[in-house]
């Protein structure tokens, strides 16, 4: 269970993308020239951050599964922390990231190979699957709560009030009871074996079907954003924040 150095290396790439945005000048963010410092921070901030939290995310399913009675996970490295052991290049990692740095919906990446067999019950199962999004959560939390208690530059909290926004966000797209996502995943084990099999049919393509609904259906993508947004005023989180950290990391736009 010993993190592997790829962790450490994101969680410094993010503590160096909050200490370039502290020392950015966020009053910048209401004019055409934007600083450089202060948007190359939040990049990096936001950029290792998001790739940090896919790391923990993938390590939650891992580590209850490892409780549960799959030691597998162990063999294949899951329970390292180490991104690479999660996930195909392309695109689990890259397409992903790809996707935020544009500016779109904070794609689930990763994925780890549960042996469902050996794990000791249907209860079980659903929390291997509920370990990831609520991870997401618990760093959504946590990151809003530090905003709010800890002294802090006005321009790391904009960047971290972005990523906190990001963890809402991905947390209410996993849990939605899509054969593919995690929040299927869940109440798979409950249903009958006819729903589970057409579950299995639909796994490669209802995600794939259901981003594509987000970015193109208008409606849709307003009533996720605004529960999302919802969620996140829910825990403390600052809209006005997030806000300018989305203009900062999208400072091309």
């Amino acid at each position: 269970m010993r993190p592997s150095p790829v962790f450490f290396g994101l969680l410094a790439a993010t503590a160096a993308g909050g200490a370039l945005a502290a020392f950015g000048d966020p009053a910048s963010l209401l004019t055409s020239s934007k600083d450089p410092l202060l948007v190359g921070g939040i990049f990096l901030l936001v950029l290792a951050g998001w790739a940090t939290s896919l790391t923990l995310h993938e390590f939650g399913h891992a580590i209850v599964a490892f409780r549960g009675g799959d030691h597998e996970v162990a063999i294949k490295g899951y329970l390292t922390m180490d991104i690479r052991k999660y996930t195909d290049p392309v695109f689990s990692i890259v397409l992903p990231l790809l996707i935020l740095a544009i500016g779109g919906i904070p794609l689930p990446g990763g994925a780890v190979w549960i042996n469902n067999w050996a794990l000791r019950s249907r209860r079980v199962s659903t929390w291997v699957s509920l370990a990831g999004p609520l991870s997401n959560l618990g760093l959504g939390i946590l990151l809003t709560l530090a905003i709010s208690l800890i002294p802090m530059p006005v321009g790391l909290a904009i960047g971290l009030s972005y990523l906190a926004l990001l963890q809402i966000l991905a947390f209410i797209l996993n849990i939605l009871p899509v054969p593919g996502l995690d929040g299927y995943g869940a109440i798979e084990p409950y249903l009958s074996p006819q729903a589970r099999e057409l579950g299995a049919k639909a796994r490669p393509w209802a995600p794939l079907a259901l981003f594509a609904v987000l970015f193109v259906v208008t409606p849709v993508q307003n009533v996720f954003f605004e529960v999302s947004y919802g969620a996140f005023e829910l825990i403390g989180g600052e809209q006005l924040l997030a806000s300018f950290g989305a203009s900062a990391f999208q400072f091309w736009r």
